[in-house]
């Protein structure tokens, strides 16, 4: 990823902070420690604020963040037999699945694909030209046939909801536990706004219940890849996407940026609590006991 697409997700990620802390500072609900103690209600309409925006913004931003991040090129018009080949393919599985055409792209880089969008109707599916050229046409159609099935199940709304509830809970719990350990070191007569323990704990809890939480979301994120490797094979046969897998494996680990590793069909070598992916033999055993 060069400089200026570093820059923009920066900048990006940046505003959306901005934009929610503004939200919950018109809003008053950032103001949940008072005088009186910890006002919970407000806590927790600040930590929804801050966990779920987040997450539906980027959601709603994921097409375009996408095409920034890999440099995918939109098949608004083929322009040579295989970009109108691909085309189709998507088109065909698209109706099979029962879900709107979605944005066809290309981009430069080794053997991998994504699909990404905020819903099944509004949608972008993307091969690598590293795919098109290390696979044979049956296989690359069955990785369309995988990311067009991440569609189909509303994978990329479930993931944010998902992301949204965790993030709240982390958000949330962590202030309380910062609340409750500032207290105790905090002496009788004492009045003033938190002190270093709060801010301390509330990090520390942060990093703490993020790693669980992060947790919870890759085993979502493994789970989702065995679904859409089972609606692959419905559309064009479980040997075939069993062949794709097979070819996968000699060409190594996901080369997609780091924030979207889990949306791309290759996965890691290994398993392990924070793998988006569960590791390609344990999908083609899935797949072979069907």
């Amino acid at each position: 990823m060069n400089i200026k697409r570093v820059a923009l997700l920066i900048a990006t990620n940046l505003g959306v902070m901005l934009v929610l802390s503004l939200t919950a500072s018109l809003l008053g609900v950032n103001r949940f420690l008072t005088s009186n103690g910890l006002n919970l209600s407000s806590l927790l309409v600040f930590a929804m604020i801050m966990g779920f925006g987040g997450s539906f913004i980027s959601l709603m931003m994921s097409k375009t963040m996408a095409k920034w991040s890999t440099g995918a090129q939109i098949i608004d018009t083929p322009q040579n037999e295989a970009e109108a080949w691909i085309v189709s393919v998507v088109a065909r599985h698209a109706h099979n699945a029962g879900i709107a055409m979605p944005e066809v792209a290309v981009y430069d880089g080794p053997a991998n694909a994504f699909a990404t969008g905020p819903s099944r109707d509004n949608s972008l599916v993307a091969v690598s030209t590293g795919l098109l050229q290390s696979m044979t046409r049956e296989e690359v159609e069955a990785v369309i046939a995988h990311e067009v099935a991440h569609v189909a199940n509303g994978d990329m709304v479930t993931l944010t909801l998902i992301q949204g509830v965790v993030n709240t809970f982390v958000i949330f719990l962590a202030r309380v536990v910062g609340y409750v350990v500032d207290g105790m070191f905090r002496r009788d007569n004492e009045q003033s706004g938190p002190g270093m323990a709060y801010m301390v704990t509330v990090m520390v809890c942060e990093i703490a219940f993020g790693i669980v939480a992060s947790m919870i979301v890759m085993y979502y994120s493994r789970e989702r890849e065995f679904r859409a490797d089972a609606g692959a094979a419905k559309l064009v046969g479980a040997p075939k996407m069993i062949a794709a897998l097979e070819r996968l494996k000699g060409n190594g680990t996901s080369t997609l940026p780091k924030e979207m590793n889990a949306m791309g069909i290759a996965g890691g070598e290994k398993d392990s609590l924070l793998s988006t992916h569960p590791t390609l033999d344990n999908r083609i055993a899935a797949l072979q006991q069907q």
